[in-house]
């Protein structure tokens, strides 16, 4: 009863995969009560139908628009001080442990992010968004990632690094990309759709779609 009960609601998600037969239904039922707790805690915290984990920590939660389903997972920090939306589509997922930063200093006032349907990162990811995150659909990351939209300027060797400021280009990433963990995003990033990162790369530049990405600095490994 309770597998045919959650097969439903996974379909009616979006989910498209069945459920492993030999998984067994006390597992099962354990998923479904942590995910009513979550549902529970996130209606009562944010006032939204959103999967919310324990010690989750929100600032600015009128500037954030969240789809269906979305969960963010126990621990995380999310700061919405943003000149844009934060946008969570439909079905997205950040791990325990992450970080959604989008204002870092008073100096500069964050740009925000935006992540596509059915797209999930895992535990400990880092968004740096001061300089504005596009994340696609059915993107799926591991853990430990990071994104980073701004870069420091160090042109003037009379003035100190840290007073001369920052700029950035922004980080887009496209549709149907599989990223592995503990990639490193740097500004101006962008990469097509349809690509594999391999763990561990770090990213800078432009790439097109359908490539496997890998190395520091990352270059094409070959196309898919």
């Amino acid at each position: 009863m309770i597998r045919k009960f959650i097969q439903s609601y996974l379909e009616k998600s979006g989910k498209r995969y069945e459920i492993d037969s030999r998984i067994p239904e006390s597992l099962l039922l354990r998923t479904f009560y942590i995910r009513l707790i979550m549902m529970v805690r996130g209606i009562l915290y944010l006032r939204k139908k959103v999967f919310l984990g324990t010690s989750v920590t929100v600032l600015n939660k009128r500037n954030i628009v969240f789809g269906k389903n979305v969960t963010i997972n126990s621990y995380t920090e999310i700061d919405a001080y943003a000149s844009e939306k934060i946008v969570f589509g439909d079905n997205v997922k950040i791990g325990s442990y992450s970080k959604l930063l989008s204002t870092s200093h008073l100096a500069k006032y964050g740009k925000g992010m935006v992540i596509g349907p059915n797209s999930a990162f895992g535990d400990f990811t880092h968004f740096g968004a001061p300089g504005g995150i596009t994340i696609g659909r059915d993107v799926i990351g591991g853990s430990y990632i990071s994104f980073h939209s701004e870069n420091h300027n160090f042109s003037d060797p009379g003035i100190l690094i840290r007073e001369q400021g920052v700029n950035s280009k922004g980080i887009q990433v496209g549709n149907n990309i599989w990223i592995g963990a503990k990639v490193t995003f740097l500004d101006g990033a962008t990469v097509g759709d349809n690509c594999v990162i391999a763990a561990g790369a770090v990213v800078r530049g432009e790439f097109p779609d359908n490539c496997i990405i890998g190395g520091v600095p990352a270059k094409i490994i070959k196309t898919i």
